[in-house]
């Protein structure tokens, strides 16, 4: 008899980032091999905190959609609940959008209870309330309950100030501890998030990484053509941040790096993406007067692994207080192009780890401006194809579906971990050997960024 999933999670395809994304592709995984399916989730609003097209009319009222795998038998059933969708998040209207989901995804949930059990019942933190509805289920049905962590969501909120109450954020913890309690399988996507939250949970954490599908988002190797195709001389540096316009990430350390190296004729910033905080960034762009910043829109996803290879440098910004409670999804995509990421993280985050340990990219201090703009020197001025090189291995190696994937439903099924790693560190060991040779020069590199930094100021 076929197993039967299901996920609950107010985030899923087709979000065309984020959570949902990365939801739309496991489920989509399962369905293909066979399993029966079933998603609890509402309409698709991020990164645009709109409810998107063709699905606004209904935003209001429940609909299903009933589709079958294209390599198998396996069914899928999508369950759309209504949602309170605020245009500009606060703390306490991302309360009240997840209590809206908890309240609304109770109904379907109580029809599901009165037909035939799922096997598995996977809930998606954030938001972590929706692991109390994966009880429910539990509770009454039966089944393994699955808590996959995303996001750390109640430490972001109290870390970033979004949560001021250190009773609320108490109880949120209290809740939490409960559903950790009921849970047979606690995972999340990076080193530093399952050793945090197996401290938390006082139970094994299964590392269930996010992926990237590296037969779709590949490196091209004549970058001077598509800069041309996207209006960009091919002799420009294009500096891309590309991702969710959120006011707490601290992206207005972008157009501050571009203030400050506005001097440099050729280096061009592009912002891409949607989000609550993005007309406040095009704001500032202009009281700056920056003409080397374009903001350009979420780009469609058939452009987009084009778009990416425009880069000669990826852009992930982080707040030091947030390094080890979220894991940019980003980064996977990025990896996969072999794209060089520069990124904002302390030593001792995972993320730190993670980038130093494997040499896929440039590691500065978070919220450092000056360690930022010269990040972006040397990451456009030197030669750093090991980097590239490396970020594409590590994706093959680390990162495909099929790897994570197989590896997530052995565990799922039989609590047998299966390595993720399908091939051997040679190739990544080789080019980190070429940056060896390199070492000697990066002394008088970064006195060389001193100086240009100090000329132009």
């Amino acid at each position: 008899m076929k197993k039967r999933i299901l996920l609950i999670s107010y985030n899923y395809h087709p979000e065309p980032t984020g959570i949902g994304k990365y939801n739309g592709e496991m489920i989509g995984w399962f369905v293909n091999q066979g399993y029966d399916c079933t998603v609890i989730t509402t309409y698709p609003y991020y990164p645009y905190w709109k409810v998107q097209e063709p699905y606004y009319k209904k935003r209001f009222w429940y609909s299903v959609e009933e589709k079958t795998g294209n390599k198998s038998n396996g069914k899928l059933k999508i369950i759309r609940c209504p949602l309170y969708v605020p245009q500009q998040p606060s703390g306490l209207k991302r309360i009240l959008l997840d209590l809206s989901f908890q309240v609304s995804a109770l109904f379907p949930l109580i029809g599901l209870i009165f037909r035939r059990k799922f096997d598995f019942i996977l809930t998606i933190a954030p938001s972590f309330q929706q692991g109390l509805l994966g009880v429910i289920y539990k509770k009454i049905r039966g089944g393994k309950l699955v808590y996959h962590i995303q996001d750390m969501q109640i430490e972001a909120a109290r870390d970033l100030k979004m949560i001021k109450s250190n009773a609320l954020v108490k109880f949120l913890f209290s809740i939490e501890k409960y559903i950790f309690k009921q849970s047979e399988i606690v995972s999340s996507i990076s080193d530093g998030m399952v050793e945090k939250i197996q401290q938390k949970a006082g139970k094994e954490v299964y590392l269930f990484p996010n992926w990237t599908d590296t037969r779709l988002f590949y490196p091209i190797k004549n970058r001077a053509e598509i800069k041309k195709e996207f209006g960009y001389k091919p002799t420009d540096k294009i500096v891309l941040y590309s991702g969710s316009i959120g006011e707490k990430q601290g992206l207005d350390a972008i157009l501050h790096a571009a203030n400050d190296l506005r001097g440099f004729t050729n280096l061009k910033f592009i912002i891409c993406g949607s989000g609550p905080y993005k007309k406040e960034l095009q704001k500032i762009a202009t009281n700056l007067n920056l003409a080397n910043v374009d903001f350009l829109p979420t780009q469609p996803f058939e452009k987009f692994n084009k778009f990416l290879n425009l880069a000669d440098l990826h852009l992930i910004i982080q707040k030091a207080s947030a390094s080890d409670l979220v894991m940019p999804s980003k980064l996977t995509t990025i990896l996969s192009v072999g794209g060089i990421p520069l990124i904002t993280a302390n030593e001792g985050s995972g993320l730190f780890s993670l980038v130093k340990e494997h040499n896929v990219g440039l590691i500065v201090e978070a919220e450092n401006q000056t360690a930022l703009n010269e990040g972006i020197l040397k990451g456009v001025n030197e030669d750093l194809s090991y980097l590239s090189t490396n970020a594409r291995v590590y994706a093959e190696d680390y990162l495909s579906i099929e790897n994570i994937m197989g590896s997530f439903e052995q565990f799922m099924l039989h609590q047998k971990k299966v390595p993720i790693k399908s091939r051997t560190k040679v190739q990544m060991e080789t080019a980190s050997s070429t940056h060896d040779m390199k070492s000697k020069v990066e002394l008088a590199s970064k006195e060389k960024i001193h100086a240009e930094l100090g000329s132009k100021n």
